[in-house]
């Protein structure tokens, strides 16, 4: 068995890459924004990981989103579906949380598929 793992830490890896297939998980970098905002900068982040392991957001798998309030989830899917190309949406579950930061709005786990797409 074979997992890379890229930035490894004590507590948790950037990305594990297995069997080409990749996971992660995104968060914001500016908190002091609205959810818009947010999500444009997660999927931002995002996009860069998928380069990074040679892939493309049409080689998504799926995307559990956590979302800090109910409220803010047309606000999210607003940027989220200006985002996904047509017809390559990723198996998606979306949960309201509790996030560790009060400040956070959002927050993603990625699977995608990696290699040459």
């Amino acid at each position: 068995m074979s997992i890379q793992r890229i930035n490894p830490g004590k507590r948790m890896s950037d990305i594990c890459i297995h069997n080409q297939t990749a996971y992660w998980a995104e968060v914001p970098e500016n908190l002091q924004a609205d959810i818009e905002v947010q999500a444009q900068d997660l999927l931002k982040l995002a996009e860069g990981t998928l380069a990074q392991v040679g892939s493309s957001k049409a080689g998504l798998i799926s995307a559990t989103i956590y979302l800090k309030d109910r409220s803010l989830f047309d606000g999210f899917n607003k940027i989220w579906d200006a985002w996904l190309p047509e017809g390559k949406a990723p198996v998606r579950a979306c949960i309201i949380a509790e996030l560790v930061n009060p400040d956070m709005l959002v927050e993603i786990v990625f699977t995608a598929a990696a290699g040459d797409q």
